[in-house]
Parts: C-alpha cells; sequence; structure tokens
C-alpha cells in the first residue's frame, strides 16, 4: 500500500503508534537496518527485531531504554517532537479506560461491563475491534413520551490491523428495555450479522459485516442503526472513545409533544470520573435539534443530557 504524508499526518494525530511508526517509515523510506544505524549514531542501541516488532504492534516499547530509542526515531524520521511519545501514552489510556466504543448512558456501565465482555466473548471479538474512529456522525431521537426512539450513524473507521471484516456496535438501554425487541438496522455497506443481548441490563451487541476485509490503515465508511423505543424516560446520551482523533458529531432531536427545558453537553476522562466541560446547547426551533461538534475527541466519554419540565 502507498503511503502518503497526508496518512502520515493523520495517523501522527490518531495513532495507533504501531501503524504511525510503520507509515512514517515506509514516507522516509528507510528500511530498518538503515534506521538501526541512523539510531546508533546517537549513541542509541536497538535491534532491528525490536524495531520490527514494534512496527508490527507485536510488541510495544517501555523500558526506558527503549522510550530513548523513539525519541531518536522522532528525529530520525523527521517528525514533530514528541509525536511517537504521545501516541505510547494515549494507547496506554485506552487499555485504561474504555476498551470500545458503545451507545446509550454510562451511568452504569462499572454494572454492565461484564455484560459486555461476555456478549463480545460470545461473538468472538478481539479486545479492541481492530478499529478505530475517523469521524462518526450520530443522530439521536427522543420520542412524545420522552422514550430514546432510535439512533442511527453514519461511521467511518480506520483498521490498525490486517483482515478486519466487522465492527461490534453495542446498544444500552434506558432503564426498561426490552433488547429482544430492539431492532438493528445495517444501512450503508454493511449487513447485519449476530446479535446478542441480556435482558436485565438492557444490553444489546450487535455485528455489522463489511463488504470488504479492510489492511492495517484502510478506512471504511459504512451506515446503521438502532429501533427502540421500549425503555422509560431518557435524559442523557453518551459516547465512549477508545482512541484518540477524529470528527464526532452528535445531534439529539425532539418530539414537539415532549420539549426539555435544559440541555448541556459534557465531557468525561472515564466512566466513574467527575463530568467536565459543560455547556448550555439551544434548542433549535424548528427541528427541535441540539447538537455537538468534537473535532479531535480524546480517549474517554462525550455526551448531552436534559432536562424535562
Amino acid at each position: 500500500m502507498e503511503h502518503t504524508e497526508a496518512d502520515l499526518a493523520q495517523l501522527l494525530h490518531t495513532g495507533p503508534f504501531h501503524l504511525a511508526l510503520r507509515t512514517a517509515l515506509a514516507v522516509r523510506g528507510l528500511p530498518l537496518q538503515r534506521v538501526q544505524h541512523h539510531l546508533a549514531h546517537r549513541g542509541v542501541k536497538v535491534g532491528v527485531t525490536s524495531l520490527s516488532y514494534w512496527q508490527q504492534g507485536a510488541r510495544r516499547p517501555q523500558r526506558p531504554e527503549s522510550m530513548k530509542a523513539v525519541r531518536a526515531l522522532e528525529e530520525v524520521l523527521q517528525l514533530p517532537g514528541n509525536s511517537l511519545i504521545r501516541l505510547l501514552a494515549e494507547d496506554s489510556v485506552v487499555r485504561a479506560e474504555v476498551e470500545r466504543p458503545a451507545g446509550r448512558s454510562y451511568r452504569s456501565l462499572v454494572e454492565v461491563s461484564g455484560v459486555v465482555e461476555r456478549l463480545l466473548a460470545e461473538l468472538e471479538s478481539p479486545v479492541d475491534g481492530g478499529l478505530h474512529t475517523v469521524g462518526h456522525h450520530e443522530r439521536v431521537r427522543i420520542g412524545a413520551a420522552r422514550e430514546l426512539v432510535g439512533r442511527d450513524s453514519q461511521h467511518v473507521v480506520r483498521a490498525h490491523r490486517d483482515g478486519i471484516d466487522r465492527y461490534l456496535a453495542i446498544h444500552h438501554g434506558d432503564p426498561g428495555c426490552d433488547p429482544a425487541r430492539v431492532q438493528v438496522r445495517a444501512a450503508e455497506n454493511c449487513r447485519r450479522g449476530r446479535v446478542r443481548w441480556h435482558r436485565e441490563t438492557g444490553v444489546l451487541v450487535a455485528e455489522l459485516l463489511f463488504d470488504a476485509r479492510l489492511r492495517a490503515g484502510e478506512t471504511y465508511l459504512f451506515s446503521y442503526g438502532f429501533e427502540d423505543g421500549t425503555g422509560g424516560p431518557s435524559g442523557e446520551y453518551v459516547r465512549g472513545f477508545s482512541f484518540a482523533g477524529g470528527q464526532y458529531v452528535l445531534q439529539v432531536r425532539f418530539d414537539e409533544a415532549a420539549l426539555p427545558v435544559r440541555c448541556r453537553r459534557f465531557a468525561q476522562a472515564s466512566a466513574g470520573a467527575p463530568r467536565g466541560g459543560r455547556s448550555d446547547l439551544t434548542l433549535v426551533g424548528r427541528h427541535r435539534t441540539v447538537h455537538l461538534v468534537e473535532q479531535g475527541v480524546r480517549p474517554g466519554l462525550l455526551g448531552i443530557d436534559w432536562d424535562w419540565a
């Protein structure tokens, strides 16, 4: 696959580390033996095997000597200072925080995390899914009974491993949700696969099969949705992000028979962290919507909540 400076700039922003390193090596046209030679001239000793493992994602630089080598790599590959170091730090946050994107409320994420893990295991999913978000536009619909009627997503992802051909979408309904009655819609560039749910927690996991098998670095655009309407009154919508980078747009539309008195956006570093970044959102009259736009998301949570009269 041909890589460009634009590809490299994007990956230095979004990560992951190993894919950014591999792309930098390709764009600069430097074989690993030559890179090792340049590092040695800077007083840094690292084996070709270690460099190969780093760019494949098989191993990660962790020891102090390895981190010194990464800083030297930034010089050799003519990359911005700390660009690779930052990606390593963000990848660590990913493993410590949210494991993968999930829809709906995270208020009880701690309680349902075990359920989600079991459902993902049933669908034989790897821990990170092999994908991270480049862009995501999500539309949420709230009905006349203040219920979550449904949500639609147009999603652009990038593979950070070869052979990725599916995405697992997680839906977490409001209290009272019956996941057995939630409908999964596979729209553009995907088709519905297996679906698993847990009735007590209102969690549903749907397998969306791509029309192509991706190679590492390739992007893919697909659309899907959930039709719910089975839960009680809704008071918020939250989206989790496993990887940094990319744009996220969330729009919430309310039925004219049930308009909230106040809407706010917020952010959280993790499910148990305090909410910050709060700001009021203005409800647009004719379309009865509020929205947020985040140009470069960080690992963690973003959402909108609202108050009823």
